[in-house]
């Protein structure tokens, strides 16, 4: 199954309550405001798991694994909004304006935690957004673009202020499923096994599998093979290097196993892959 969304209109724009939690980790072009209305969710960016509460804000440029995973099959609550970011800055950006895509760009798709007046200021643009999204009168389209602009205009400047906000992680498990992630993360690349793993956190191997699978739904190792497909992806756009060569660079072993898991996970071979999507971007504006 292929997970890179691909999205053929400038926006999308959806509130919606209803999900399924077997949606595999994704990719897209587009840019995506993402905005927490309700429920109990744990979100998944690349390298980070985010406790959502209401009124949470993330920003992000897309191109970054991401997943919802519902808890206790709560009510999950959200509006989001998918926007082509060289469409906004061809035709929205006010060129006196500052880059108002630079927080999707260098703040490594940031958790904005929206309270009071911030939250009542953002779910008002919202709501204006998404009834003239949902119109068809004359105009509507003109005027969607300039809520657009302002409502960017509006997270800028929230994003202008300190960046004060540490994750919150109600639980021990929250807190070893990061740790989880983040040693993946660093170490991808190489060699990985549970007992690696347990000796690195000192806590036992068959207790960070189940609490693993039971905040993120899926196992360590499915988290770790997405990470490696995702960096290969990257690197099979933005570098020359040969399919083999990637392969061993993001920690495949085997060729073979390299071009397999690759196309359980894209549903095409890396070649292909590379083929197909080597004109869509130029060289990477992303740190993360």
């Amino acid at each position: 199954m292929n997970n890179k969304m691909r999205i053929k209109t400038p926006f999308i724009m959806v509130t919606s309550t209803s999900y399924n939690n077997q949606t595999k980790y994704h990719t897209h072009f587009h840019y995506e405001i993402y905005y927490f209305r309700g429920g109990k969710v744990n979100y998944l960016i690349n390298d980070r798991i985010h406790v959502l509460e209401p009124g949470d804000m993330l920003l992000m440029h897309g191109m970054t694994l991401h997943k919802a995973h519902i808890i206790n099959n709560d009510a999950y609550i959200r509006t989001t909004l998918h926007f082509d970011p060289s469409f906004f800055k061809q035709y929205i950006q006010p060129a006196s304006a500052p880059d108002l895509l630079a927080p999707f760009e260098k703040l490594h798709n940031i958790r904005l935690q929206l309270r009071n007046e911030d939250k009542a200021e953002v779910e008002a643009e919202l709501q204006k957004l998404e009834e003239l999204y949902l119109q068809h009168k004359p105009h509507a389209h003109l005027r969607f673009q300039a809520r657009l602009l302002d409502l960017l205009i509006l997270i800028y400047d929230l994003c202008e202020k300190p960046l004060q906000t540490v994750s919150s992680f109600p639980t021990f498990k929250e807190q070893h499923v990061q740790s989880i992630i983040s040693y993946i993360e660093a170490a991808f690349r190489e060699e990985i096994t549970l007992d690696a793993i347990q000796n690195e956190l000192h806590l036992n191997k068959y207790y960070l599998s189940k609490t693993f699978k039971e905040v993120t739904g899926m196992t360590i190792f499915q988290h770790l093979m997405h990470r490696r497909i995702y960096q290969a992806k990257l690197e099979l756009i933005e570098l020359g290097n040969s399919i083999t060569e990637i392969g061993y660079e993001v920690g495949f072993k085997h060729p073979s196993h390299f071009s397999r898991v690759f196309k359980e996970h894209t549903g095409m071979t890396p070649e292909r892959y590379r083929k197909k999507h080597k004109l869509h971007a130029g060289p990477s504006r992303f740190n993360s």
